[in-house]
């Protein structure tokens, strides 16, 4: 039998008709939806970046998803390689965990990514389709006079009509492939992303440097204190660990809570 093909990308959450039946390595999170796009495009195994395991071991919860799905999958350790880079992950990365299909497959912590990217190339494709999963798009606060505050469980999710709102996201704060684009895609007012740990080269905040370019107030909250993937739990318990220029300039600091920062900045706009 012909090895799958194998992909490599920045992210999960675009993927087209050639990743049916391949192995990808992608720089997002290791959650759930992330799984599940994984799973719905069609793979047969993927290697995620472990976000820093975080609240609740949300980073790496895709990967018993997947095992219920007969999909193998692993994550490299944030401290090994760049979240948001698939690249860095194919050059540097190293498992730091493994499902059971992937160690069915000789996949095991330590592992190159590189290397494990090969193993999974072996792996059968999955016979069950994964259930529908909505992913949460929330309208968390809107006062008179003020912008919209919405949790957003992924940046990809942000639509034009959210240019001058507060965005809060599931994501991490890392930008795809460095690229500065990909930050956010409007001119938002401000908006909070998941720091995955923050990891190597300080990737899951890069988004901040970025955002303040563009004059968008930019906080990540620590992974510790919030579910990757979930923006509802970034709001009622997620706690600011970096902050942009734009951002302090405000008021805002390490140690505030999500409300009290999308407070601060729809007053900053009214």
């Amino acid at each position: 039998m012909t090895p799958a093909p194998l992909l490599v990308a920045d992210s999960v959450t675009k993927l087209g008709p050639e990743a049916r039946g391949a192995v990808l390595v992608a720089g997002s999170h290791g959650g759930v939806y992330a799984a599940y796009l994984a799973a719905a495009a069609g793979l047969r195994g993927v290697v995620l970046n472990d976000a820093g395991i975080g609240l609740g071991q949300a980073g790496i919860a895709g990967l018993a998803y997947l095992d219920g799905l007969g999909i193998a999958a692993a994550t490299v350790g944030h401290l090994t390689a760049r979240i948001g880079d698939g690249r860095d992950m194919m050059a540097r990365g190293r498992l730091s965990r493994v499902n059971e299909a992937a160690h069915r497959l000789g996949c095991a912590p330590a592992m190159r990514c590189a290397e494990a990217g090969e193993r999974l190339r072996e792996a059968p494709l999955a016979a069950t389709a994964p259930p529908p999963y909505e992913e949460a798009r929330i309208l968390l606060r809107h006062e008179a006079g003020e912008p919209p505050v919405w949790g957003l469980d992924s940046n990809a999710l942000v639509r034009p009509e959210d240019a001058g709102a507060v965005i809060i996201t599931g994501s991490h704060g890392g930008l795809l492939g460095g690229r500065p684009e990909t930050a956010i895609r409007v001119a938002a007012l401000a908006a909070v992303y998941n720091d995955a740990g923050i990891g190597i080269d300080e990737a899951g905040m890069s988004r901040l440097p970025a955002l303040d370019a563009r004059g968008i107030a930019g906080a990540t909250v620590a992974a510790a204190s919030a579910r990757i993937g979930e923006a509802r739990s970034s709001w009622e318990t997620g706690r600011l660990s970096a902050v942009n220029a734009t951002a302090r300039a405000w008021g805002a600091a390490v140690g505030m809570s999500v409300p009290d920062f999308a407070r601060l900045a729809c007053r900053r706009r009214r």
